[in-house]
This record gives structure tokens, C-alpha cells and sequence, in this order.
């Protein structure tokens, strides 16, 4: 199973990178305390140096700043030619991330709670399967294997609809409810079924119109065009959803060159031109106003359209709602064991220093062939987002702040940030969700999807950044 191979792999890995550099390296003897019992941000590798070690550009900007990055290190000065060199631990260790993850699934205890009580309201009232008529006769190509009308179309529906407006909230009580109606029609119960790889690898591809937080951190951190990432996100998006329903098809034998497909995907293009258009006409306050008015008015309107659907169809309206939040209550808690395991190679793998090995690789990589090492500094925001997406975006500050906002590294590292899911938490929270165990091909046909979009965010970096 490639999951359970991957998750071995990243514990071996970090095990074996950590005694290392505890036996080779010097300044590392605390490095499996650090590993355990360490926290992000925890100040390591702390030494002091003379004014000859440094380089001329760090003193000069110690001279106008008490901290100065050097490098992978932070340097401040403690008395006359003494200064201190320090790194910050980049994610926290086993014991806090084992809190982390339990913290993680029970705050999605009262959004799960909220929008599946709305959906089972939906479901009584009809609403499910009135979408499920609507999307049927593309849904019926491409998943081909669910009934006509089946209420996990509609739940389906609702997932793409969350994810396409940025909605991440929405979004994941959503997709679990759709892995939960493809699950009753699963004939085995402990693989995922050819449904349910195609669902998640599409939803895990990311396909978002307006990158609303990535333009909200570039605007907190000085850019002078925020919203200049804009269209390569969505596009790099794009081109990674198209890549995972191409991939996935090509495994299910699904003919993709059918009229009813080619006339959603074109009209879907449509709509994503029809809305770059209009975007381009506001300037970075006016696609925040219209981003936030957007997605929050739609889930308004989604709970107005429910209650009137169920008043309607003479529904018990709240014994619904509240039927439906016990089963958000209880898939939150059903998913900390897979949330615990992930986040915890995960965690092994960040604070062994393997995660830094594999980008000094990539440097010298590019450095040997001669190339454009403005990638390498923005590609750790790349190569975190499948596994941590608060990592990812701790990535794309950093690049930021170092690089600059609207140089290319900075720009590259916004589009990556923007091009890619957060893979590894899909698969342990909706496979986890559904006690799914053997998941086939998910994990690589995503992590092919991901490495499409970031290959795609790199062409348009040179086409819209130089």
C-alpha cells in the first residue's frame, strides 16, 4: 500500500538523518530531544561567533537591525565583536504534534457539526439529489461506477463549490459526507473504490478561483501587487485538476473525449476566463471585498436555499440539523488516528533536518547544471504544501521576507503556495473518515497532480515575472 510505505519511509528517513548528524555533525546532541520534546520556533544550534565570521552585508545590517537572517540562521549582536547565531525549530516535536493533531480534529468538531447538520436537513428536503439531477449527466462519465442520481453527486457538488470559492471550512465537511455516500456503495469497505479515487484526487488538486489569503499575506508583507499571482494560481490549479482527472481516467479506462465532458471542462474554462476577466478590472482591495463577499454570501444563501427547501417539503427542520451534527461530531473524532500518524512522520521528518537535506540537494542540483537558482528559493513552499499547509505558508513568508515580495523567488513561492493541497491531510482525514486502508493509487496520481501544477507554476513564473 503506498501510504503505509510512505509513512515507513519518512520515520526510517528521519531516524536515519538524525543519528547522522548526531554522530558526524557537530552542535547536534540534543537533536533527538528535539525530535520528541521540541516545539517550532524553539531557538537550536545556538553558538557564538567573532565580527571576522561574518560577511560584510550581515554586519552592515546589523548595524540598522537587531536581528539579521544569515542564510538558514538568525544572528544578533551580545557585546563588543560577540555575536549569537542561532535556527529556529522548524515544526514541533513528537509529543506537541500528538496535541496538535487531537487539537486539529476537535476544532473541526463545530464546522463539521454546523454544515452536516445543514446537509441532512438538504437531504430530507431533496436538495441532494435535485443537484444530483443537475450534475448527473457529466458526474455519470467520469464516475461511472455511482447510480444515476445518487446522493453522493450532490455531496460532490457542494465539496467542488467550497473548493472552488477558497472555502476550506466548508469544504471538508462536505467532501467527507460525499466519501461517506460513496463508502455505502463501496464493496469493499476497506479499499477505496475507483469513485472514491477519482472524487478526492480532484478535490486534493486544489482548483480554487480566488487565492484570497495568499493575497492577503503578500499584501501584509509589502507587495507592491499583491494580486499579481492571481491568474497563475488559478491556472496552475487548473492544469493540476485537469492532470489528476486525466491520470485517473487513464487508470479506470474512462474516455475523456466524450461531448458531455468536453462541454463541461470548456464551459468550466469559460467561466474561469469570464471571472479572470472581471478580476483583473479591481484592484487588490476590490478582489478582497469581492472574494470575501462571494464566499460568504454563497454560504448564506446555501443555509437560506436548505431551510426554505425544508419549510417546503414540511421537514423537521431542527430534528434534522441536529441528527446530522451528531454524525459531524463523530467523524471528527473518528479521524485523530490518522491525523496522530501523519502529522507525526511528518513532524520526524521536518525536525530531523531531512527536509533541509533534500533542498541543499536541489541547490547544488541546479548550481552543477547551471541553473536558475531562484526556483531552489522558492521551491520549499513547493514541497511543503503536500505535507503541511501551515508550513507552506511559514515557507512563503520567509521567502517573502528574505527575497522580497514581488521578486521572482517571492512571486514563484505565492504561486506554489497557491498551486497545490495539502495531500497528506486529505488522504488521513477523508480515508480516515471511512476507515479506507488500502487507498491504490490515490497517493501518487495526487502527488502527479501536485508536481503538474508546480511545473505549470514555474512556466507561468517566467511568463509573468521574467
Amino acid at each position: 500500500m503506498a501510504l503505509s510505505k510512505i509513512w515507513t519511509g519518512f520515520i526510517i528517513i528521519a531516524l536515519l538523518t538524525a543519528t547522522v548528524k548526531f554522530i558526524f555533525q557537530p552542535g547536534q546532541q540534543q537533536i533527538f530531544s528535539q525530535m520528541v520534546t521540541g516545539q517550532s520556533d524553539d531557538s537550536i544550534h545556538v553558538r557564538t561567533v567573532s565580527a571576522a565570521t561574518l560577511p560584510a552585508n550581515v554586519l552592515q545590517a546589523l548595524n540598522k537591525k537587531n536581528l539579521v537572517n544569515w542564510g538558514n540562521e538568525k544572528v544578533y549582536q551580545t557585546g563588543p565583536d560577540q555575536y549569537r547565531v542561532f535556527t529556529l525549530q522548524t515544526a514541533n516535536g513528537v509529543f506537541q504534534t500528538t496535541k496538535d493533531a487531537v487539537n486539529l480534529s476537535l476544532n473541526l468538531i463545530g464546522i463539521m457539526a454546523l454544515f452536516m447538520g445543514f446537509m441532512s436537513i438538504a437531504e430530507r428536503a431533496g436538495g441532494i439529489r435535485f443537484l444530483s439531477r443537475i450534475i448527473g449527466p457529466f458526474f455519470s462519465r467520469i464516475f461511472p461506477d455511482v447510480p444515476k442520481n445518487h446522493p453522493s453527486m450532490g455531496h460532490m457538488v457542494m465539496n467542488f463549490s467550497a473548493n472552488l470559492l477558497g472555502l476550506d471550512n466548508a469544504a471538508t465537511p462536505f467532501g467527507i459526507k460525499a466519501m461517506e455516500s460513496l463508502q455505502e456503495i463501496n464493496p469493499s469497505k476497506e479499499t477505496a473504490s475507483n469513485a472514491q479515487i477519482m472524487f478526492l484526487c480532484l478535490h486534493a488538486s486544489g482548483l480554487t478561483l480566488v487565492p484570497t489569503v495568499i493575497i492577503a499575506d503578500r499584501l501584509a508583507l509589502g507587495a507592491e501587487n499583491p494580486t499579481s499571482i492571481f491568474i497563475p494560481c488559478m491556472i496552475a490549479t487548473f492544469v493540476a485538476t485537469i492532470a489528476a482527472l486525466v491520470i485517473v481516467s487513464i487508470r479506470q479506462k474512462i474516455r475523456l473525449f466524450q461531448p458531455v465532458i468536453l462541454f463541461w471542462i470548456l464551459g468550466i474554462t469559460l467561466c474561469i476566463t469570464a471571472l479572470i476577466v472581471y478580476i483583473k478590472t479591481l484592484d487588490a482591495e476590490g478582489i478582497k471585498l469581492f472574494s470575501t463577499n462571494l464566499s460568504n454570501g454563497l454560504i448564506l444563501l446555501i443555509f437560506l436555499l436548505i431551510v426554505l427547501g425544508g419549510v417546503y417539503k414540511k421537514t423537521n427542520i431542527f430534528d434534522a440539523f441536529i441528527d446530522g451534527a451528531k454524525g459531524g461530531f463523530e467523524v471528527a473524532v473518528k479521524i485523530i488516528p490518522y491525523l496522530v500518524g501523519l502529522l507525526v512522520a511528518i513532524s520526524l521528518l521536518r525536525t530531523s533536518g531531512a527536509f533541509e537535506f533534500v533542498m541543499d540537494g536541489f541547490k547544488h542540483l541546479f548550481q552543477f547544471f547551471n541553473g536558475d537558482t531562484r526556483i531552489v528559493d522558492a521551491l520549499p513552499t513547493a514541497i511543503l504544501k503536500p505535507l503541511s499547509g501551515s508550513g507552506a505558508r511559514a515557507m512563503m513568508i520567509d521567502t517573502l521576507s528574505i527575497q522580497g515580495a514581488d521578486t521572482f523567488a517571492g512571486n514563484l513561492a505565492s504561486v506554489f503556495r497557491g498551486s497545490a493541497d495539502t495531500t497528506f491531510y486529505i488522504i488521513a482525514v477523508y480515508f480516515g473518515a471511512v476507515g479506507i486502508k488500502n487507498t491504490r493509487y490515490a497517493v501518487t496520481t495526487m502527488l502527479l497532480a501536485d508536481l503538474a501544477g508546480v511545473l505549470t507554476a514555474i512556466g507561468l513564473a517566467y511568463i509573468f515575472f521574467g
